[in-house]
């Protein structure tokens, strides 16, 4: 048989796959077999590329209800209360339908939550782009944050935070990381499990439909010119069948009429139904002529494979059907029984009493292939620490680059794309967008759930160990920067082809050291998502592991935000400044180049700042805190001044350079204001925890004064607010007729 013709190819299987599947058989499968294995094989359903690595990441602890495994991890806030929370991607969707993409993207991860009895309370996201001259990055991501907002808003699940962030090596594959946030009892936690033999599967919410099929197999490919024709792997949804669909499921969880449930995701029935039988070791059949259809001709693998969205797979006692049929009729909606639990092992597809497809469920679910590629460092990576960094360290207009950068699309106040979301319906929302390094939602008992979404890619890209570690730690920080205590994360790990050792390179290095962050900050991975192939025209994306990360403040009063509060407060700088330029925002916007060290991460003095930000604001010592990141501590205190529309006069002294000690972004450190009562209290705090507080001056007056070593520049707060505020959206809303650059 060659390989132009061979059948496993149509399905996205490698010859030495199909030998396999052959081998575990005993037999060659049939074509519906084939259209099994090639979606459950696929690497965005078997994670074939990635599973060796993600047997890394701490997954337990003493705060995870739920770990890896499940539709969503679950950590325990107290109170007999769990927080269900994950992060997936739809980055080639979005490439393709940028709305529908991000939309359904949105979708499928709300019902990853009320999959598991969690009602959903938050929504986040983490978006990359092409640069915003070209008019392509311009509509995709108009496209993107209008399909967040459309499906969001009309769900009436608020979206508090996010990020955002634009490169032209994002310009053909964007990338649509959605996470989303619910809250469970935790004796009401619900599981994906088909068991008890005899037992009934239903399909319940929408019918089925040729929209999404084989949007598994799509999500494994790279992306390319030929995209247009892709269109029909795209999903298309509907908010207001998924708001019906959410209450629907909630009440029969109430009523306790399902054994086990799981969201129709990628590959659809397929893959739901051969994980939940794989779960219980148990057999499941399906008949697909009492699949719901909404229309005709549909051909056996399509119906098995089809993403159409909006719909659940339960397994309910058969005494159950007629009361679950009732509660889905009176939102009406459909819930139809489509096949029974079997104790055969076995996952069998049949039309009436014709077998079409039969195949141990473990091979679809435990079998696929666990690839350890080969790996190699690139070629880069050595030349692109040699960088020359003094072009930045030397550059004369300091207040002209402080400017700059606060203009830059990726610091700029994102307000253009968070004024179209609702963030605050559900009445849950205390710190909206914009306002604090994390947000903040109330819980029951006076509590407040902190969520941050964040990763640096180019600190990836430059150096893919500490870049990933920095990712959890920035994501940690941002939590405790708010007051509260980092609790777990999800992740979104983007990548380009595994197949390219220096792409799996990059994979093996961040990964490692997003592994080795989370075990040192105590901040175990209850779950998340692999996206490879994110390539167009066999040009990858910048590595880029998206952190999503949860934390629990136990009084919300003691809840901090970004802004200065009161004039006279003073300002200090908790950590340690380096000559770190390397690697920088500056230093980009200065040379046009990702080159540089990557700043050196200290994870145990990382463990140590965090602590000492939730003991302070458990002390009530600190008016605000704001994380040192992109751009260093100049935009840092700039963005502190203008949340609290309030200026400062700042002077120190320091060993760096005044561009390192303004724009350098040595890691773990925050800018913080205070009652000048309060000054010596939180100097022991502290030395108790071995971290460096330096004193920068005072709040006050309408501009914003820094002087290093005796230079200084200052700007009035209303010419550095206009640039920050305002410019996103001048670049977004530049004409549209104009000619598309390439």
């Amino acid at each position: 048989m060659s390989a132009v013709d061979a059948p496993w190819r149509e399905h996205g299987l490698t010859r030495t796959e199909y030998e396999r599947i052959v081998a575990l058989m005993k037999r060659e499968p049939n074509y519906e077999e084939l259209a099994l294995f090639g979606v459950m094989w696929s690497e965005h359903c078997s994670y074939k590329n990635s599973r060796a690595q993600l047997k890394k990441f701490p997954t337990t602890g003493p705060q995870v209800i739920q770990g890896p495994g499940e539709n969503a991890g679950v950590v325990s806030v107290g109170d007999g209360l769990g927080v269900a929370f994950k992060m997936e991607s739809h980055n080639h969707p979005s490439a393709i339908e940028p709305y529908q993409g991000a939309a359904t993207g949105v979708g499928g991860i709300i019902r990853d939550i009320f999959a598991m009895g969690a009602r959903p309370i938050a929504s986040l996201n983490s978006l990359r782009f092409g640069l915003l001259d070209n008019n392509r990055t311009r509509r995709l991501l108009a496209g993107v944050v209008a399909g967040i907002a459309g499906y969001g808003n009309c769900m009436g699940i608020p979206t508090v935070a996010g990020e955002v962030s634009f490169h032209p090596a994002y310009q053909g594959n964007p990338l649509v990381n959605a996470m989303s946030v619910g809250l469970v009892a935790e004796d009401k936690i619900f599981k994906g499990s088909a068991t008890g033999v005899g037992n009934i599967v239903m399909v319940v919410g929408a019918r089925t439909g040729r929209d999404g099929i084989k949007g598994a197999s799509f999500a494994s490919e790279e992306l390319s010119d030929a995209d247009p024709d892709k269109r029909p792997n795209v999903q298309v949804g509907d908010p207001f069948m998924e708001k019906l669909l959410l209450e629907a499921t909630l009440e029969i969880l109430e009523n306790n009429l399902v054994i086990g449930l799981q969201d129709l995701g990628a590959a659809g029935l397929t893959s739901s139904a051969s994980e939940m039988a794989g779960r219980a070791g148990n057999g499941l059949y399906i008949d697909i002529d009492r699949v719901p259809l909404r229309e005709e001709g549909l051909k056996p693998w399509e119906i098995m494979l089809s993403e159409s969205q909006e719909r659940m797979l339960l397994v309910v006692d058969p005494a159950k059907v007629e009361a679950i049929e009732k509660i889905f009729d009176k939102w009406d909606l459909v819930a139809a029984a489509i096949g029974q639990v079997t104790g055969d092992g076995r996952f069998t597809v049949r039309r009436g009493q014709e077998v079409l497809a039969s195949v141990p469920a473990g091979l679809l679910t435990d079998e696929a292939p666990v690839n350890i590629r080969p790996w190699s460092e690139p070629a880069y990576f050595a030349e692109r620490k040699k960088a020359d960094l003094s072009p930045t360290r030397d550059y004369p207009d300091r207040l002209g680059l402080l400017k700059k950068l606060l203009a830059w699309p990726d610091i700029c106040s994102k307000r253009w794309i968070y004024e179209q979301y609702d963030h605050m319906v559900g009445l849950r929302t205390v710190v909206r967008p914009g306002g604090g390094d994390a947000a903040i939602l109330r819980l029951p008992g006076g509590k407040g759930l902190s969520l941050s979404c964040d990763c640096n890619s180019r600190y990836v890209y430059l150096d893919p160990w500490r870049g990933g570690a920095i990712a959890v730690a920035e994501a940690a920080r941002n939590v405790a920067c708010t007051g509260a205590k980092p609790l777990a994360l999800t992740n979104c790990l983007n990548f380009g082809n595994p197949e390219n050792p220096e792409i799996y390179w990059q994979f093996v290095q961040a990964t490692d050291g997003l592994a080795a962050a989370a075990r040192e900050l105590d901040t175990p991975v209850t779950g998340g998502n692999v996206s490879f192939y994110n390539e167009y025209n066999g040009q990858p994306i910048p590595p880029t592991p998206t952190i999503g990360l949860v934390g629990l403040l136990p009084d919300i009063e003691n809840r901090l935000t970004i802004g200065f509060q009161q004039e006279g407060d003073l300002v200090m700088l908790i950590g340690r400044t380096g000559e770190e330029l390397g690697a920088s925002a500056a230093h980009f916007l200065v040379t046009g180049r990702d080159e540089g060290p990557v700043p050196a991460i200290d994870l145990p003095e990382a463990r140590r700042l965090n602590d000492f930000l939730v003991a302070a604001a458990a002390g009530k010592l600190l008016a605000s805190a704001h994380d040192c990141a992109e751009g260093g501590l100049a935009v840092a205190l700039a963005e502190s001044a203008l949340a609290g529309n309030l200026g400062a006069s700042l002077d120190w002294v320091t060993d760096t350079s005044v561009a390192a000690a303004l724009f350098g972004e040595s890691q773990s450190r925050v800018v913080l204001s205070l009652n000048p009562a309060q000054r010596k209290d939180l100097e022991a705090l502290a030395a108790e925890r071995r971290l460096i507080l330096t004193l920068l001056g005072v709040v006050g007056g309408r501009l914003l004064r820094l002087t290093v070593n005796g230079q200084s520049l200052e700007a009035p707060l209303a010419e550095l607010s206009d640039l920050y505020q305002n410019t996103l959206a001048r670049l977004v809303q530049l004409s549209t007729t104009e000619t598309e650059s390439s």
